[in-house]
């Protein structure tokens, strides 16, 4: 690119590009990328692609999601990588054993190595999102999220958990990594906040290069890209923190605060020689990072040197103008260089991409400048001399999975991300103590995790899928026993021999993208009983010490006011002992631990101040950024405010019937139907509906202004309702969702059929039906419509998104 480069992607750009969304890569920083390049590397590759056919450079930009693809199909069409996403296990197991993980592996090694047609044989990679810890696999070590290590102020943590993190992930077979990421969140309703290290660019910058480091190994040492470490990703490339509190949204910013505050770690990651870079799923002032062309190519890979490859987010070259998740060379042209792709459709996706490789349409120099990127990485990490997953140096060492050196570091790294809020001359406590512990958070190890542990989303998981795991319950009782004290575990709080102190641990359920994201920073609204329990043991006289689980601040005045101490824990993963070595004191009463934590994203005041950040005009936080007591350094809270804006409605995202009541501002239409109140876990929670069977009936569940439900529906996210059959139908029975004045329906008359009558059950249908019927999913007006012609008696309780693993096209009967 040649004269002024605003001026050159101006020309570059589509017509209908918006002008504030061209980035001049001349104002952007110069970054000293590493490693320099190789020239015997380089030569490697010209001969590869003198020897490689335009079918092979088109299968080495497409990545497929294991759970759309089998090995025998990588012997036809020469792929350049696969991933496992949230949900994907090897066999369609997400609970397997990491030898199972290490088979498929070998397979999918030896199919893009099988051939005999004499082209080059180029060995496939494994992509992963190992983003706290080996976290896919059962039985890995567990980190805490990344908001709690940007409390941590620690960077020799930071890099000791990315090298525990490549090891337990090599020992499984697997060649990448989609970490670190590096947002900067602005607005704290972001259902991703906890990925983030902190609201301040300077974190996330002295995090970067340590984290990629030890992820990949130190630059012009023997031990970068060495087997015991992984390729790693810098992700989301750019302004996925600035969004408006949206998952996939829109970054409405000047281009120089995408620079200066958004860039963040980027410059930091590429000198630490970061081998790719996930583009963003979100917008920069309305246009896509995928297509971006100034981003990606301009600034990226020209103005500051990047030379390994970019890869795109699940589907997110799908949502570029004039794309389809199965056709978008704009994205290729604008700089992506490998599709991330999930579904069914991937071969669809494969012959488009060569039909516009053949035709020009990509030209050949940007498919070969794309190849030759991700033929760099391969070769730089060793994929082509390494051999099969198995033959590695650490395949196989299933014993450095959870070992307990990983295990202490992960312990550690508990104790130094928590950050005491508050203590009126509670902590520490006496191990000799009676000690109460309550909240149902307490010993569940899927709830300390959060989101990204195990499955996608983290939800509801028992502790038998986290075997090496230890949970906050079960640390307090160790370290209580060891001292000579009592520990009884109370869920719901109620005790009969009075203890000397109680520890009521209690938060957020795991969340991962799309169902995280909130309207207000308000905790649990609707649901009280975290502060009924805190009110009736403060009320008692019993000293109170609260561990709050999240992954963001949260509006928690009135439980603060209820509680002696307030410890904010964040996600601290898998060792929860960590929380007990600071919460008690040693035998001579000393603390055995001092809190070392400072808050790295501002606390809220109130609930509607989700843009909290240092900096900002009117800044007023609860807490300021760096805030944090400890034993060395204590501070008194005063009396909070515990009153709600005026106004502010109770809402929880996703759900739009629950707890007997549909959000405010909906309403339930029906159309020739009978309603009646049911109790199911309490009294009219559910409601019956009644069919006559005289004529065509429908109850919708309708929103006060249209909703958008792209991004869930792109996420694979289902539509879920929880009924009991009262009397069956014996017509067609339709639900849907309505969208344009139009019903979009699926058949599910014959399951609500075997259904037991009179039991409750359960139903799920993912978004991706209506979308595939022709319903517009970025402005529903009734995300829920149950319709038949005939008679039907059924109760209702709960109806909301959520994700639930089902097989493909799950689309009703």
């Amino acid at each position: 690119m040649t004269g002024i480069p605003g001026t050159a992607f101006a020309q570059a750009s589509s017509a209908d590009q918006p002008a504030a969304s061209i980035a001049n890569p001349a104002i952007w920083p110069k970054v000293r990328a590493r490693p320099s390049r190789d020239p015997k590397v380089e030569k490697k590759i010209d001969a590869l692609l003198a020897a490689m056919s335009i079918e092979d450079k088109v299968g080495q930009i497409i990545q497929v999601d294991i759970g759309s693809i089998k090995p025998a199909d990588v012997v036809t069409y020469k792929l350049g990588s696969i991933l496992n996403g949230g949900n994907s296990g090897p066999y369609d197991n997400e609970y397997a054993s990491p030898a199972k993980w290490l088979q498929l592996a070998d397979e999918f090694y030896d199919a893009s190595m099988t051939r005999s047609d004499g082209r080059p044989k180029i060995p496939i990679i494994w992509g992963t999102d190992s983003v706290h810890g080996n976290n896919n696999i059962v039985g890995a070590t567990l980190f805490p999220h990344n908001i709690g290590l940007g409390a941590a102020r620690n960077r020799d943590l930071i890099r000791q958990i990315g090298e525990v993190t490549a090891l337990e992930t090599a020992a499984a077979g697997l060649d990448w990594t989609f970490a670190p990421t590096l947002a900067v969140v602005q607005d704290d309703r972001w259902g991703r906040t906890y990925e983030s290290y902190s609201e301040e660019p300077q974190i996330a910058a002295d995090y970067a290069g340590a984290m990629i480091e030890g992820v990949q190994g130190k630059v012009g040492t023997k031990d970068f890209l060495a087997p015991n470490h992984l390729i790693a990703t810098t992700k989301h490339f750019l302004g996925d923190g600035g969004t408006g509190g949206r998952d996939q949204g829109d970054t409405r910013v000047p281009e120089t605060v995408l620079r200066d505050v958004h860039l963040g770690g980027y410059p930091a990651a590429i000198e630490a020689g970061t081998q790719s870079v996930m583009a963003s799923f979100s917008s920069w002032n309305g246009e896509k990072m995928s297509g971006n062309k100034s981003l990606l190519t301009g600034v990226l890979k020209e103005r500051m040197g990047f030379d390994g490859f970019v890869v795109g987010d699940w589907n997110s070259h799908g949502q570029v103008k004039s794309c389809s998740n199965e056709d978008c060379p704009q994205a290729i042209n604008a700089g992506l260089d490998m599709f991330m792709y999930s579904g069914p459709g991937w071969k669809q996706l494969y012959d488009n991409t060569l039909a516009e490789a053949k035709a020009g349409t990509i030209p050949a120099a940007r498919l070969d400048d794309a190849v030759r990127r991700i033929l760099r990485v391969k070769l730089r990490a060793g994929t082509f001399d390494r051999g099969r997953p198995s033959s590695r140096a650490f395949a196989a060492k299933f014993d450095v999975i959870a070992s307990a050196q990983h295990r202490a570091i992960a312990r550690e790294a508990v104790r130094e991300s928590m950050v005491l809020l508050k203590n009126d001359g509670v902590l520490p406590l006496k191990p000799t103590a009676n000690i109460l512990v309550a909240g149902t958070a307490a010993d569940s190890i899927s709830q300390q995790a959060g989101g990204w542990s195990i499955t996608w989303q983290g939800a509801g998981l028992p502790n038998s899928a986290f075997p090496n795991a230890t949970s906050i319950w079960k640390g307090i009782e160790q370290t209580v026993k060891a001292g000579g004290g009592t520990a009884t575990y109370a869920p719901d709080g109620k005790f009969t021999a009075r203890p000397d102190a109680a520890i009521v641990v209690f938060g957020e359920q795991p969340y991962a993208e799309f169902k995280g994201d909130v309207p207000n920073l308000e905790y649990s609204p609707g649901d009280k009983s975290d502060l009924e329990m805190l009110r009736r043991l403060k009320a008692a006289g019993i000293p109170v010490v609260a561990v709050f689980l999240s992954g963001r601040p949260l509006w928690v005045n009135a439980e603060m006011n209820a509680s002696d101490a307030f410890v904010a824990a964040f996600l601290p993963g898998s060792e929860g002992g960590g929380v007990a070595d600071v919460l008690f004191a040693d035998a001579d009463g000393k603390p055995a631990h001092d809190f070392r934590g400072k808050l790295s994203f501002s606390w809220p005041k109130r609930p509607d101040q989700y843009v909290l950040n240092r900096g900002d005009a009117g800044y007023d936080p609860l807490f300021a950024f760096g805030y944090g007591l400890s034993y060395a350094a204590p501070g008194k809270v005063p009396p909070l405010d515990e009153a709600r804006p005026a106004g502010m409605a109770e809402a929880t995202p996703g759900v739009f019937y629950g707890k007997g009541r549909v959000p405010a501002g909906w309403s339930i239409d029906r159309q020739m139907v009978a309603q009646a109140g049911v109790d199911r876990r309490a009294q009219e929670d559910a409601l019956r509906f009644a069919w006559d069977g005289k004529a065509n009936g429908r109850v919708a569940m309708a929103a006060p202004r249209t909703i958008d439900l792209s991004r869930e529906s792109n996420g694979e996210i289902s539509l879920v309702f929880e009924y009991r059959v009262d009397a069956k139908a014996a017509v067609p029975v339709e639900m849907g969702i309505e969208s344009g004045g139009k019903t979009y329906s699926v058949p599910i008359g014959q399951t609500l059929g075997r259904s037991a009558p009179g039991e409750w059950a359960r139903m799920a249908v993912p978004l991706q039906c209506f979308a595939g019927r022709g319903a517009d999913m970025s402005a529903i007006t009734a995300p829920f419509v149950l319709s038949t012609s005939g008679p039907l008696t059924i109760s209702i309780s709960d109806v909301k998104l959520d994700y639930v693993s089902m097989p493909m096209n799950a689309c009703g009967d």
